[in-house]
């Protein structure tokens, strides 16, 4: 089993993570983990906080000598804004934050955001003050999930598996579609107003550079106008072998799973895969991929199947019945505005329900769909090795990728493979 749990509050003292499940045997360090914490932190948009911040993610148990040793990884991730940060008001984040109680003179938060967590999260929980909402639902709790992730991701490398990001869709901005194009492109230095010389396809995770420029603009243009933008980010992963997760039970099916864990990703406000919604106005003959023929199927050096059944076209996103084809696993996903205006909208107190003209306003980004991007690879790379795991076991990585291998080499054509009918 692979599961995962984080705490934490945005302004707090930091973040924590557990991850359990990893077999032992699996290369991993701080540094791995903390490129993809530094890939979160990137993207033209984000706000002060990331200027800040330097995530760090601190190992404190599950490896040894570089090793993971099967046990329960924890890992600290710690805020800086809590050291020497102040709130919107001047009041030190330790004494807003502190765990104790304080006589310290603060402001509460009653000025409800619409579209935020505020207004449920202080009716569900009784709350006076939205603060007590906000620390936990912010996207800083994403940074846990991406360390999550990353730990994740190093277990399927070891498999063949690998997952990306980008961007398709940004404030309007479209990217092509159908061109083919270098994933190391979007990890360059990123544009920014002091780095002009930066990559602004980097700088959004966008593919196709001219929508990435276009993309660019029309951000200015939103924090010129005190506003907030949405958009739509894809994971692709790649290198799965045929028939991870199942048919058999609703909850079983990795289609279910990855939905799940990709909606509960901040702001994130629809899923697909594939082709998704463009299939409801298409006719079955457009949509169904056709199976190849053996004669044209890949093989490995050793003369075996490299990819079993595969597919003349992947509308299906890499998904049938629940199950992974073996195609790349394609999933999308709307990201809505942040809830979060310079330029308030008109909202209601929440002690006295009466009207005001701005909701509260704190430090926040115009866009991060970018950074969504990377912690939706996060949050896929959790579930697969979760299916991976549920699928060939294993508490050494050796015996995972022994019984990876022994199970691919047993899903070709029935009368080529020692079966039972």
């Amino acid at each position: 089993m692979f599961r995962f749990l984080t705490a934490g509050e945005s302004h707090g003292k930091g973040l924590s993570v557990i991850v359990e499940g990893i077999p032992s045997g699996v290369e991993l360090s701080e540094e791995y983990i903390d490129r993809d914490m530094a890939r979160r932190q990137v993207g033209y948009g984000r706000g002060g906080r990331m200027l800040i911040e330097t995530d760090h993610a601190e190992i404190l148990s599950g490896v040894r000598h570089g090793l993971t040793i099967g046990s329960p990884i924890s890992m600290w991730i710690a805020n800086k804004d809590w050291v020497a940060g102040k709130d919107p008001h001047g009041v030190p984040w330790q004494d807003v934050m502190n765990v104790r109680p304080t006589e310290a003179s603060f402001e509460t938060i009653t000025k409800l955001r619409p579209g935020h967590a505020d207004t449920v999260g202080a009716a569900k929980y009784m709350q006076a003050d939205a603060r007590n909402i906000l620390e936990r639902s912010s996207a800083r709790e994403s940074a846990a999930r991406v360390a999550a992730g990353s730990a994740a991701r190093r277990f399927l490398e070891d498999l063949g598996v690998s997952i990306h990001g980008r961007v398709v869709a940004l404030g309007g901005v479209a990217a092509e579609e159908g061109t083919t194009f270098d994933w190391n492109l979007l990890e360059e230095a990123p544009y920014h107003v002091d780095r002009p010389n930066g990559s602004k396809m980097a700088a959004v995770r966008c593919s196709d550079p001219k929508a990435a420029s276009r993309m660019i603009e029309i951000i200015d243009a939103a924090r010129e106008s005190g506003d907030s933008l949405g958009g739509t980010i894809e994971v692709v992963a790649e290198g799965l072998p045929i028939g991870l997760g199942s048919h058999i039970q609703w909850d079983r099916k990795l289609s279910t799973r990855l939905a799940a864990a990709i909606m509960s990703i901040n702001a994130v406000k629809g899923v697909e895969f594939g082709a998704g919604f463009r299939q409801s106005s298409l006719w079955g003959s457009q949509v169904h991929d056709v199976i190849a023929p053996l004669d044209s199927w890949g093989h490995n050096t050793d003369g075996s199947i490299s990819r079993p059944w595969p597919r003349r076209t992947n509308n299906s996103g890499g998904l049938e019945g629940g199950m992974t084809t073996g195609e790349p696993l394609v999933i999308r996903a709307v990201v809505k505005p942040i809830a979060t205006l310079i330029n308030g909208l008109e909202t209601v107190d929440l002690v006295t329900g009466a009207r005001i003209d701005k909701a509260h306003y704190e430090r926040s980004d115009i866009t991060f769909v970018p950074t969504c991007a990377v912690i939706g690879e996060a949050m896929a790379a959790i579930v697969l090795a979760e299916a991976v795991l549920e699928k060939f076991g294993g508490d050494h990585i050796d015996e995972t990728v022994r019984n990876w291998r022994s199970y691919v080499s047993t899903v070709g054509p029935r009368s080529m493979t020692d079966h039972r009918s």
